[in-house]
């Protein structure tokens, strides 16, 4: 009887291993979750694949006889030879290093002051209000950009008015339209960067926040050593949001400038459109659309890399 006993332990230890090692499906989850999977594959993958397979391709719209030969790296080579193509990616480039700067440090500000304040109502009104801007579509926000930032009846000149400053021609100086680009940009996105910093110092422990006041009544001090190592996530995922929203930023400045005077607002999402939608070439902008998705994940594993810190590792 023993031996018995010995011998239906092994069996069951030996068949809760094979069990361990190979689990049981659940087939119900995966019939749940199949549907998007597919639909994450349709819409993600798929048209990544056929970009970068246009990329290696000779593909004119207005030409199709000769599409789908192989040209190898080509399209690329001619990318790289593209002036236009790194002065636009110059300006977006430029763009970015600034509203991320404004952004952050606006965002900082306000979340800072709400999280200081007292008066709940208030508090709860501006979280709402900081809703607003977000929730809007880019091509909506650049239509009201151009209510705003029209050089007779828009309300900046009116604003610059009350204080005795002439006109400007917000959209038909090159410098002052992608000024206005950029203004329109913070305002949208600024609220967003408030929100995820607020988020973050909700995380600080108020213990912790008390032990520094103890030790210092400097404001500067404690925000450095106490508040900010919790605030650095947050802000490095901003920064990697913001940096895709703004190389592929294509709605907002066209429907605002449409890339002008001449190309002096045009982006890089917006120039990588006309070389396909215009000049036909989509194998040259499938390597452009290729070569910006490189950069964006190599700029999102640099600001992981110098920007991404814990509280526990500071």
């Amino acid at each position: 009887m023993a031996n018995m006993a010995d011998v239906a332990n092994l069996a069951e230890t030996h068949s809760t291993a094979r069990h361990r090692r190979f689990p049981r499906i659940n087939w119900l989850a995966l019939a749940m979750i199949m549907p998007s999977v597919i639909a994450l594959l349709l819409v993600g993958l798929y048209p990544l694949l056929f970009a970068v397979s246009l990329s290696f391709q000779r593909f004119l719209l207005n030409r199709p006889q000769n599409n789908g030969m192989f040209v190898g790296f080509e399209n690329y080579a001619t990318v790289l030879r593209d002036e236009l193509f790194w002065s636009s990616l110059g300006r977006t480039l430029t763009m970015l290093l600034i509203v991320l700067i404004v952004q952050i440090a606006l965002g900082i500000a306000i979340a800072v002051l709400i999280d200081s304040s007292r008066w709940r109502a208030v508090n709860w009104t501006v979280k709402t209000a900081l809703v607003i801007p977000i929730a809007m579509t880019p091509a909506v926000v650049g239509l009201l950009g151009v209510l705003i930032f029209n050089r007779d009846f828009g309300l900046m000149n009116y604003l610059l008015g009350l204080i005795g400053i002439e006109k400007i021609s917000w959209l038909g100086d090159p410098t002052m339209a992608m000024v206005a680009i950029i203004i329109t940009d913070i305002w949208q996105w600024t609220p967003f960067a408030a929100l995820i910093m607020l988020s973050s110092l909700a995380l600080v422990p108020h213990d912790m926040i008390e032990a520094a006041r103890l030790d210092t009544k400097n404001a500067w001090t404690v925000f450095r050593y106490v508040k900010l190592p919790y605030l650095m996530p947050g802000i490095t995922a901003f920064m990697i949001i913001r940096t895709a929203d703004v190389l592929k930023l294509f709605d907002m400045p066209f429907t605002l400038t449409r890339g002008g005077p001449g190309v002096s607002t045009e982006l890089i999402s917006l120039y990588i459109q006309r070389m396909g939608f215009r000049i036909f070439d989509m194998g040259v902008a499938s390597a452009q659309a290729v070569l910006l998705l490189i950069l964006c994940i190599v700029l999102a594993r640099a600001y992981i890399r110098f920007f991404y810190r814990t509280p526990e590792s500071e």
